[in-house]
């Protein structure tokens, strides 16, 4: 009996060892990730310049929907990596969240790479969705899309009687959730529609303003910027899909590697959700040299406030 018991202490002490250093990965990391986002928030939010520019207000709601993805994707790593089982009053509306705002990154990426074909072509007579003052026209239906879907999927699901929101406790997994193969059909058919039709309208932007590119002689520069931040649209839209080939790199570890599933899992959800969804919003922010000058400035002002703590 008391051998039994070591062997067990043996056993699970590796393992919260494991989930121990996987929390201390993510958690700091998350914090980074919500601190650059409140700088460049309050860069918007004390700046008129920035409010009054339809690009960087698209901008400001990908940083909100990102950082709402990536805080219900955290939570959901916590509870998958402790064995939390919640009731499904608490967990339904976490993976909402999480896959809702997951698709609307998407839809925002193709909202933004739309308004620079807009600016470039209807620079005088710009319809007035685009307008900064009506581009909530554009962004709420994006909300709405994103979030329907997610409904849909949980509703078409076959749900046992036996089941109760209150006191029925489970994984928060969405195969867990939604494991019925009409949910799993039916997401894996939303995914491809969404990045289908956004691959399309980034290409079809981009492409479109390469040739305009090549016939205006004035302001080459203006759009030449409008081709390349359509371009990095495009490179964001594919550090989405990483999270894509999470069947396939779990196969491959599978197969070439002994690690346990837990191990595996967390690799891929570091790798392929956890730091596109961190690098997507940092890149495009550091890129713009507005944003960047803000920033460099936002920083420089917290240096110099913390000179006098150090002396």
């Amino acid at each position: 009996m008391q051998n039994r018991t070591e062997l067990s202490v043996n056993e699970t002490s590796p393992k919260s060892f494991s989930v121990i250093v996987k929390v201390c990965v993510v958690i700091p990391l998350f914090c980074v990730f919500l601190y650059f986002i409140a700088v460049m928030l309050q860069i918007f939010a004390s700046h008129k310049q920035f409010l009054d520019t339809s690009r960087y207000i698209l901008f400001a709601h990908m940083l909100i929907n990102d950082t709402l993805q990536i805080l219900s994707s955290v939570l959901l790593f916590l509870c998958v990596m402790s064995q939390v089982k919640l009731p499904l009053l608490f967990c339904v509306p976490m993976l909402f969240v999480s896959t809702g705002t997951f698709q609307n990154t998407t839809l925002i990426l193709a909202a933004m790479s739309l308004e620079r074909y807009v600016s470039i072509f209807y620079p005088l007579q710009r319809p007035n969705s685009w307008r900064s003052d009506r581009i909530w026209i554009i962004i709420l239906p994006l909300w709405i899309i994103s979030f329907t879907f997610p409904a849909i999927e949980f509703s078409i699901g076959k749900h046992s009687p036996n089941v109760d929101v209150l006191s029925t406790n489970m994984l928060c997994k969405n195969t867990v959730i939604n494991s019925s193969p009409i949910q799993g059909l039916y997401r894996l058919a939303v995914y491809v529609l969404f990045f289908a039709v956004v691959g399309v309208i980034i290409l079809f932007t981009y492409i479109r303003i390469v040739m305009e590119t090549r016939k205006m002689r004035q302001d080459r520069a203006s759009v030449s910027k409008a081709m390349h931040t359509v371009l990095l649209h495009g490179f964001q839209l594919l550090l989405c899909l990483l999270a894509f080939t999470l069947p396939i790199s779990e196969t491959l570890i599978g197969l070439h590697t002994n690690w346990p599933a837990e191990d595996v899992t967390f690799f891929n959800y570091f790798c392929f959700i956890l730091m596109p969804r961190f690098l997507s919003p940092l890149i495009y922010g550091f890129r713009d040299q507005n944003l960047r000058k803000h920033i460099g400035n936002s920083f420089l002002c917290c240096s110099k406030k913390d000179k006098p703590f150090f002396k």
